[in-house]
């Protein structure tokens, strides 16, 4: 009779309403349990009694809930979701979701503290049937709150557990900076891993970011530029005793100098330009490294922004004058213009004019920087040696028939020029003399490329030629173009030859042998760039096409311009195109999308060229020249501050958005932003 009052069940297996428990006085569960006002007393005197009688009936199957159905999963846990880890969320803690006693009435309290320490005195198994019991007699509502409640407790934070070097493995698998930035909000260890730089490594390399050498890391200066007595870039014979430019000594030597000019002469140009060179050098500051991949990173993201939708622009007419811009470089101290009105034009980096180089007498067709040096030649066959810091020629070299038409330096004493008189001519420019003169090509040749000791020519004679610097031959000839080549590219591997028959030939080095023709250009292919396995073409057609130099196999076919393709340049990350259309384009290397247009709409671009922060353009606007300098450098006060702090906290804060707002030219933007993300980090 005492085992059928304590186990009565109705049919569907659950207890009776009007179960009693009336044993000994030990334990009363009135009918409103079910209203949710129980009444309990328990005796300890009576406490093993009961949990014999519990323990004598039999065990009763848990049910659980049903899965969810398919449809209520999260989109981000489907199949078809991306792989890449969702941002953390913080880690659970033990007052998490606690139930809120807020509404419990007076006697609540003491009914709780009983019924924990009845649970606490009972063993696993009974615990585990009781909690069953409850769970089964919960509704749907009540089974949620329990699964809200329990799952933060079920969770554990693996880098509390696992191994620091295995939590650092971990990291180098977030693909996002934004997910990086908000790991170290977790909590302190969190915190701790991503100070670590090799997460930030990982990401520079995920993002085709550069590495840091180990001289970056022990110098903490940008040592691009080179210094003024660099040996490699300013030899010697260009320099004076003390270390200033020689002016008048070594252009009073110069045997191959015919200008004319007095020294009185040379000397008031001299001292005119030093006054704009004093003036430059008043802006030009040594740019601090980034010591820390994390601080790297800030610093290239930054620049990726300002690449995609800010950048500062400066624009300005270089010239009153008429004139086509044939030749521009930019290097790390100088941008020089060369235009068809004999006239070269020296800017420094940020665009102020220093200096305008008069000798030649006709147009500059080509023109090369090496350190403080430059070497141009024209129309009026000469081959000019000019110091860039004192604005006066050191050699004037004659030898050529016809116009000079393209130059290159393969070191700090040796140009090579190529004529439209057919020959080739390698130049000491020490002595100032002709070193050899190449013969070989039947008609003008129209471009060059250097690789180590090996020229490679380009020639409307439809041929190109492999020769030895230092033995002054020929040491093959390239054939198999039907119309002029027009351009060429070499990296010591393999050879480009652009020609006016739509075509793009890949040729050998080693033996002479075409490994590929490269067919799709409709028009002539002017312009050409290799880099690594990588092919970049440039057609009259209006079209930049993408080659993979492995298969020989095309990767984009960019519809550019409207015109001509006048300009084209690319690195790891961008192509950026000019076209006769007025327009510069920027390009994603490795989707092949457009990124944006740089600047607005001209008559015609001449020359565009850049470097990691910097772009040039010179462009033909209302009749006038105008050169555009555009900076993607982040502020001074925001690499000064990734360069003194190593900690992640400063990894990125609002320095994103203050730099796009100071921009002249910002547009809206698809790019990720970490501002948000690094907040409170």
């Amino acid at each position: 009779m005492m085992d059928e009052n304590y186990s009565r069940l109705d049919d569907s297996g659950r207890t009776s309403p009007d179960l009693h428990l009336d044993i000994d006085g030990a334990m009363v569960v009135s009918p409103s349990t079910l209203t949710g006002t129980p009444t309990m007393f328990s005796s300890p005197t009576s406490r093993t009694r009961k949990r014999g009688m519990m323990s004598r009936s039999a065990p009763r199957p848990i049910h659980t809930p049903s899965p969810l159905p398919s449809s209520s999963i999260p989109h981000n846990l489907l199949p078809s979701a991306p792989a890449s880890p969702p941002t953390p969320a913080p880690s659970p803690t033990p007052t998490q979701r606690a139930p809120d006693w807020s509404t419990a009435a007076e006697h609540e309290d003491s009914q709780v503290r009983d019924i924990r320490a009845l649970f606490s005195d009972m063993n696993e198994a009974e615990q585990q049937r009781l909690l069953g019991e409850l769970l089964n007699m919960c509704n749907s509502h009540q089974l949620s709150f329990v699964a809200e409640f329990v799952s933060p407790r079920l969770k554990k934070d693996p880098f509390m557990t696992l191994p620091t070097e295995l939590c650092l493995r971990i990291l180098k698998f977030f693909d996002e900076p934004t997910t990086l930035v908000r790991s170290s909000q977790v909590s302190k260890r969190w915190r701790e891993l991503v100070s670590d730089d090799m997460a930030w490594k990982s990401l520079c390399e995920k993002h085709s970011y550069r590495k840091l050498s180990k001289d970056d890391e022990d110098e903490p200066y940008d040592r691009d530029m080179p210094d003024d007595d660099d040996d490699s870039f300013n030899p010697s014979w260009a320099r004076g005793t003390t270390g200033e430019p020689s002016h008048t000594m070594e252009l009073s030597k110069s045997t191959g100098d015919h200008t004319g000019q007095s020294n009185g002469a040379r000397v008031t140009e001299y001292l005119r330009t030093q006054s704009l060179d004093r003036a430059g050098k008043k802006r030009q500051h040594r740019r601090p490294k980034a010591m820390t991949y994390k601080s790297h990173f800030k610093q290239r993201y930054m620049v990726e922004t300002a690449w995609r939708s800010g950048g500062k622009c400066d624009s300005r007419q270089i010239t009153p004058d008429q004139g086509v811009v044939t030749s521009l470089h930019l290097t790390p101290k100088h941008i020089v213009v060369a235009l068809d009105n004999a006239k070269i034009h020296v800017f420094d980096v940020d665009g102020y004019h220093q200096k305008t180089l008069q000798g030649h007498v006709m147009g500059v067709w080509a023109m090369v920087p090496w350190g403080d040096l430059l070497v141009s030649g024209g129309c009026d066959r000469d081959v000019r040696v000019w110091n860039l810091l004192t604005g006066l020629p050191v050699h004037t070299l004659r030898g050529h028939t016809s116009t000079v038409r393209c130059l290159k330096m393969s070191d700090a004493n040796t140009a090579i020029s190529g004529s439209r008189d057919t020959t080739l001519r390698i130049w000491d420019l020490k002595k100032g003399i002709c070193k050899h003169v190449l013969v070989g090509h039947q008609a003008s040749v129209r471009c060059l490329e250097i690789y180590g000791d090996l020229i490679v020519s380009g020639s409307y004679d439809t041929t190109a030629r492999i020769w030895s610097i230092s033995e002054g031959r020929c040491l093959r000839s390239l054939t198999g173009h039907f119309s002029q080549i027009y351009a060429i590219a070499f990296d010591g591997k393999k050879i480009a030859t652009g020609s006016l028959d739509t075509s793009v030939r890949i040729w050998d080095p080693t033996d002479g042998k075409c490994l590929a023709v490269l067919q799709g250009h409709t028009s002539l292919v002017g312009q050409l760039q290799m880099r690594e396995d990588i092919l970049v073409t440039g057609g009259s057609d209006g079209s930049v096409r993408v080659w993979s130099l492995t298969d020989y196999q095309p990767i984009h076919r960019l519809a550019a311009h409207d015109n001509s393709v006048t300009s084209l340049q690319f690195d790891n990350t961008r192509i950026v195109s000019g076209g006769s259309d007025g327009r510069v384009k920027v390009w994603d290397l490795k989707k092949g999308t457009l990124v944006r247009e740089l600047s607005s709409p001209a008559e015609a671009v001449w020359r565009v060229v850049f470097e990691e922060e910097k772009a040039v353009i010179m462009a033909s606007r209302g009749g006038k020249t105008i050169m555009e300098v555009w900076s993607f450098s982040p502020p001074e006060d925001e690499y000064m501050d990734g360069y003194r702090s190593s900690s992640p906290v400063s990894m990125l804060d609002h320095s994103t958005d203050d730099y796009n707002a100071r921009s002249a030219s910002e547009s809206a933007s698809t790019d990720i932003n970490m501002t948000d993300a690094a907040e409170n980090c």
